[in-house]
């Protein structure tokens, strides 16, 4: 280990060497520029303060956070592991780079599906394409579909599929596609890509998680923040379903006022289970039938109920 600091920091940060069979009985730590503290560091002491810090985070005006932790269970279960198909990514326009598309298609097990600038020469260039290339699938909508390429030394595997609008020569428009695989061009371009829009809809509901704001332009700190934004988008997503309405429509900046931040009660340990009770919850009826009894609804649906950043307590709810 080494005991260096970057010496860029006001109040530099080290990084110690712990022998579990001889801990620190107490730590130096920097409090300011130049003011220096003993903390205990033995794991007792340790324990006690993750405790304090947890306990000041979720008690309090913060007490309704408690209900989003069986979502981050239930969502720990359901992850996606692509098997099989490969899932289909949609992009923008503005993700069309030949980099990026050829990183998804050799790198991941996704499909993408990307809009091609639409340009005046591409456009005169479609247009000369024989009638005999599109396939009619019904009045106004036809498709073509053709082998795509970098240069002459790209390899194979790239699509390009051309979307024709109108039903007279005079009213043709046509948007195009790049597709990394060989797909269904009709289902991907009229039932899976108008999909895209539940985007609009996510920033909507979502803004107010971090999504309207950033901090840095540090790629790896963006790409730390918006993987907790998604995970708490996601956790969201599944809690709204569980109060009924109105809060099943509600924003993020909704539900944190008026549940996470709205909600009174108490919290008790009870042997290895920690029980929330509630006082004024709206919709007592939903919620209790998702929560109350919580470890033994989670192990029926054959989820741990135990959580490890709790030191495997187990959460159950109480509603009055």
């Amino acid at each position: 280990m080494s005991n260096g600091s970057s010496p860029i920091t006001a109040c530099k940060k080290k990084l110690c060497e712990l022998n579990p069979e001889v801990p620190f009985r107490c730590l130096q730590t920097q409090r300011t520029r130049r003011k220096q503290r003993a903390e205990p560091a033995d794991p007792k002491s340790l324990e006690r303060q993750v405790r304090q810090l947890l306990a000041d985070k979720i008690s309090g005006n913060q007490l309704g956070l408690w209900l989003l932790l069986p979502e981050h269970l239930r969502l720990a279960q359901t992850i996606l592991h692509p098997i099989g198909q490969r899932p289909l990514l949609m992009a923008d326009g503005e993700h069309f780079n030949g980099p990026l598309i050829e990183q998804v298609r050799l790198e991941t097990p996704f499909d993408l599906l990307v809009p091609m600038p639409s340009q005046k020469t591409r456009q005169a260039k479609y247009a000369k394409l024989p009638s005999t290339a599109f396939t009619p699938h019904w009045a106004g909508f036809a498709t073509a579909k053709r082998p795509f390429a970098w240069s002459q030394k790209s390899a194979p595997g790239i699509y390009e599929i051309i979307q024709r609008s109108g039903e007279t020569v005079r009213d043709y428009y046509y948007k195009s596609f790049l597709a990394t695989s060989d797909r269904l061009e009709v289902t991907d371009l009229s039932v899976h890509y108008p999909q895209r829009w539940h985007v609009e809809e996510f920033f909507k509901f979502n803004q107010a998680l971090g999504w309207q704001r950033a901090g840095t332009l540090n790629l790896n700190i963006r790409y730390g923040h918006m993987t907790m934004a998604l995970m708490a988008q996601a956790v969201l997503h599944q809690f709204r379903q569980r109060p009924g309405p109105p809060f099943d429509a509600r924003d993020a900046a909704h539900l944190a006022k008026d549940v996470f931040g709205g909600l009174e009660g108490d919290v008790r340990v009870q042997d290895d289970t920690i029980v929330v009770t509630y006082y004024n919850a709206p919709n007592v009826e939903h919620l209790r039938q998702h929560y109350q009894d919580l470890p033994a609804k989670l192990t029926a649906q054959k989820i741990n109920p135990k959580i490890p950043w709790l030191y495997d307590f187990k959460l159950d709810f109480r509603f009055k």
